[in-house]
C-alpha cells in the first residue's frame, strides 16, 4: 500500500560527517561501512565489510562522536573464531555485548566492547533454527534475538545464547511473505519491523509473527521504496529507513505515513581535513573541482546523481540512533557516516 503524508512533524538538522576512505588494512577510516552500534556512553562501533580485494581487512572500527579513533577488532576474512566473510549487521544486548551477523558463515559472532571474541552460534540450513544468509539483527527488551534469515525468506527468533524459539515467513509477495528481506528493528511496543528488500516495502509484525501493517510499494515517490535495506524504529515509533535503491533515507511516522526524506548534506570530516592539511595539493585540486555537477537528462537517476554529487548519500545501507536523539546514516560507497539531530523531540 502507498503511504501518505499526514500532519505529524519530524524534523532533522544535519550536524556533521565522520569518515574517510581507508584503502589499507587497519587504522582510522572506513572501508564499505555496513552497520554501526552505539553504546550508552557514546562509543561507536562500525562494521568495515570491505570489498573482495581487501577481504583480509574486514574488521570493526571503534571511535566516538568527537572523531577520536579508539581502535579496532576482528581477525579478517575467514571462518575461524572472530573472523568474518560477509559481515552485515550488529546489535548490542543488555550486557553491551556486540552480536554480529555473517551472511556467508551463516552465524552470529559475539564480542565484548573491548573487542574480545566471546562465542558464536548458528548452523547453516533451512530447518527451524538453521540459517541461510543471516542479515539484519535486533534484540528486544527481554534479550530475544530477531534475525532476518535472508535466503530462507523468514524471520527467526532466538534466545540470547542462540536457542531457537520461533520463526515466520516464506517466499512470496503477499503480506507476511518475503523476497530477500534485509533489515529488522524492534519497535517500542515489541512490534517487529522488516525491510522486505526485493518487495520494496516495510512489514510490521507482532512478536509472534502476525502481520500488523505493510508500508510502501515500488517507486521513488514519497513513501515508496527501491530496495530498502537497514531500518530503525525510534522510541516514539518513528521509522527511519535506508532507502538504498533510491539513494536516500525516508522517515515514516509511527502510523507508516510519510514524514520526510533526506538525500544527504555531507561536509568534510575532521579526518578528511587532517588529510588535506598534510596533502595541500589534493586540497587545491578539490577546491577547483565541481562536487555537485549538473548532469545531463539521461543521467538524472538517483544512482548517477549520488555517485557524482559528494554531499549526497551513496549506498545508504544502515540507519541507527543514539540516546541523544542523533541519527547516523552509514554510506557503504562513500565510506562515511552522516549524522543528524532530531529537533522535534
Amino acid at each position: 500500500m502507498t503511504t501518505k503524508q499526514d500532519s505529524a512533524q519530524v524534523t532533522l538538522e544535519y550536524i556533521k560527517t565522520i569518515g574517510i576512505v581507508n584503502n589499507g588494512f587497519n587504522g582510522r577510516g572506513f572501508a564499505n561501512p555496513y552497520d554501526l552500534a552505539i553504546t550508552a556512553d557514546g562509543t561507536i562501533y562500525v562494521i568495515n565489510r570491505c570489498d573482495t580485494a581487501r577481504a583480509s581487512a574486514i574488521r570493526v572500527g571503534i571511535l566516538n562522536f568527537d572523531e577520536d579513533y579508539l581502535g579496532e577488532f576482528g581477525y579478517g576474512n575467514g571462518s575461524g573464531d572472530g573472523q568474518f566473510v560477509w559481515a552485515v549487521s550488529m546489535r548490542l544486548d543488555s550486557q553491551e555485548r556486540l552480536l554480529i551477523t555473517d551472511e556467508h558463515n551463516h552465524r552470529i559472532s559475539i564480542f565484548d566492547t573491548s573487542g574480545k571474541f566471546l562465542e558464536k552460534w548458528g548452523t547453516p540450513g533451512s530447518a527451524p533454527g538453521e540459517l541461510n544468509g543471516p542479515a539484519g539483527i535486533d534484540i528486544d527488551g527481554d534479550d530475544n534475538v530477531y534475525i532476518v534469515d535472508q535466503h530462507n525468506s523468514r524471520i527467526q527468533k532466538f534466545t540470547i545464547d542462540g536457542k531457537y524459539i520461533a520463526h515466520w515467513g516464506e517466499f512470496g509477495t503477499e503480506p507476511g511473505q518475503f523476497n530477500l528481506p534485509w533489515g529488522v528493528s524492534v519497535g517500542p511496543d515489541g512490534s517487529v519491523f522488516v525491510a522486505d528488500w526485493r518487495n520494496d516495502r516495510i512489514q510490521k509484525f507482532s512478536p509472534e509473527g502476525d502481520v500488523l501493517a505493510v508500508y510502501g510499494e515500488s517507486g521513488d515517490g514519497d513513501g515508496q521504496f527501491s530496495r530498502p535495506a537497514g531500518l530503525t524504529v525510534a522510541p516514539d515509533g518513528v521509522i527511519f529507513v535506508a532507502d538504498w535503491g533510491n539513494e536516500r533515507v525516508q522517515v515514516l511516522n509511527s502510523d507508516g505515513s510519510f514524514a520526510l526524506k533526506l538525500r544527504g548534506q555531507a561536509t568534510v570530516s575532521k579526518w578528511a581535513a587532517d588529510y588535506f592539511a598534510s596533502n595541500p595539493e589534493e586540497l587545491e585540486a578539490r577546491e577547483i573541482a565541481n562536487m555537485t555537477p549538473e548532469l545531463p537528462a539521461h543521467l538524472r537517476s538517483a544512482y548517477h546523481e549520488s555517485s557524482q554529487s559528494e554531499p549526497y548519500f551513496w549506498g545508504p545501507v544502515a540507519v541507527r540512533l543514539d540516546n541523544q536523539g542523533r541519527v547516523y546514516v552509514s554510506e557503504a560507497n562513500r565510506h562515511r557516516l552522516q549524522i543528524y539531530q532530531r529537533t522535534d523531540v
